[in-house]
């Protein structure tokens, strides 16, 4: 059987995913064009949402913590744009 992660474990989690997508070194030739650069930055924060996702459902979490939640899926996708969609 899985190991039940606890709600505040799953956020801060998250939120060290979300750095650490921000934090990892941009490719030196094509950029954020980089394809394996791309794909590890979209894997980690396909963790960090993985980790959230079903908090929004979980009986015992408090409407103060759905709304944390809901801000940090927001804040992944905004993350996301900030670093693959550049123009």
């Amino acid at each position: 059987m899985a190991k039940v992660i606890p709600i505040a474990e799953r956020i801060s989690k998250s939120r060290a995913l979300i750095q650490k997508a921000r934090d990892l070194p941009l490719p030196s030739e094509h950029g954020w064009l980089d394809f394996s650069y791309a794909a590890n930055v979209k894997d980690i924060l396909r963790q960090a949402r993985d980790l959230l996702k079903f908090i929004q459902f979980m009986p015992n979490a408090t409407p103060e913590t759905k709304r944390e939640v809901e801000n940090l899926l927001l804040e992944i996708s905004r993350t996301e744009k900030e670093i693959l969609h550049k123009s």
